[in-house]
């Protein structure tokens, strides 16, 4: 059994929660929060006894081999340091950290340990995106010359996490980060990245829409759009939409989880919807699907001494995709993301 301690009860943490709770050998066995009531309802929700309001008291106690951090950014770079002196595997919220040089330091920070480090970017194992995932690797359109991954939204996300609409920056660092990721594990890694962004609702400070124009190693073209400044009557929150041309035909995931592999003179076309869990809400359950997903993979992999998908060491990669596109966006020029 594998024991996970939890840093940071908030408002998506409790779907980290339920995952914990449903995933076989794997047992959450203490929680932390700066805040008395949240630490408290947290507790008595999933029957957590050991509750610690300061994660340096968490951390001297011991008697877990997780740390499951869901804090808010700033509090990244400590909480891995004390994590590291404390020898236990990490999960780690996005964004992973305030600089690319900071991100640097906490991956080498748990590779010198021998301890797994993964970054809880869950949109690459929704299960929709997961079968594109698959069908692309199973050469079912040939291959892939290009593609287009796009989420564009006017759902208030605000509500929620008041603290979206404070930051200089927003749509890349919270949302765009996982769109990339998508990108990277569908066509590899980028030689180069552009660039434009927008703000568009006057009440938060950062930026609601960006368009990304990413060169892969491969040859692939893509496109990497988010909004959540777009009105329109159906809304599609909090689904990702996926184009991809290959040599042998095409694959979209379009709205309402409808997945189409199409062929000269033939198409399939398949129902992707997420299953709804029995503590999952919609239009969140394709999120929270993933979050058991990852988690699951994390717990996977510890057995099997692999690394996972999401490694701090592989993140470094899209975090350099974020940095690259903000980068951009100011300079008005393109960049590769590997000169950073």
């Amino acid at each position: 059994m594998l024991r996970i301690a939890l840093i940071g009860c908030g408002f998506f943490a409790r779907n980290q929660m339920f995952a914990w709770r449903d995933i076989e050998g794997a047992e959450l066995v203490a929680i932390c929060d700066q805040d008395p009531a949240r630490l408290a309802r947290a507790g008595e929700e999933f029957g957590i006894a050991r509750r610690y309001s300061d994660a340096a008291a968490l951390f001297a106690a011991g008697g877990f081999d997780i740390v499951d951090i869901a804090t808010t950014v700033g509090s990244h770079h400590a909480l891995v340091a004390q994590a590291a002196q404390a020898g236990v595997h990490v999960i780690c919220q996005k964004p992973f950290a305030r600089s690319l040089t900071e991100a640097r330091e906490m991956v080498d920070m748990i590779e010198k340990t021998g301890k797994l480090l993964m970054v809880h970017e869950n949109f690459r194992w929704q299960s929709a995106v997961r079968r594109v995932i698959d069908l692309l690797r199973a050469g079912e359109i040939g291959e892939a010359f290009f593609g287009r991954i796009s989420f564009r939204s006017g759902y208030d996300v605000y509500s929620g996490q008041p603290y979206l609409a404070e930051g200089e920056r927003f749509i890349i660092e919270d949302l765009g980060i996982h769109l990339l990721d998508i990108a990277r594990a569908l066509f590899g890694d980028v030689s180069r990245i552009s660039a434009t962004t927008r703000r568009v609702n006057p009440a938060i400070r950062g930026e609601d829409v960006a368009t990304m124009q990413l060169l892969h190693l491969g040859g692939v073209t893509s496109v990497v759009d988010c909004s959540y400044a777009t009105r329109r009557q159906d809304e599609t929150f909090p689904q990702s939409l996926i184009e991809i041309d290959g040599t042998l035909g095409s694959l979209r995931l379009d709205a309402g989880y409808r997945l189409t592999l199409s062929r000269p003179g033939a198409a399939r076309q398949e129902d992707v919807s997420p299953p709804l869990l029995e503590w999952a809400e919609r239009p969140w359950h394709n999120i929270q699907e993933s979050v058991q997903l990852i988690q699951q993979h994390f717990i996977d992999c510890l057995h099997r001494g692999e690394a996972p998908e999401t490694s701090g060491r592989d993140n470094l990669q899209t975090f350099a995709l974020v940095e690259a596109a903000y980068l951009s966006a100011r300079e008005g020029r393109a960049l590769a993301p590997d000169s950073l």
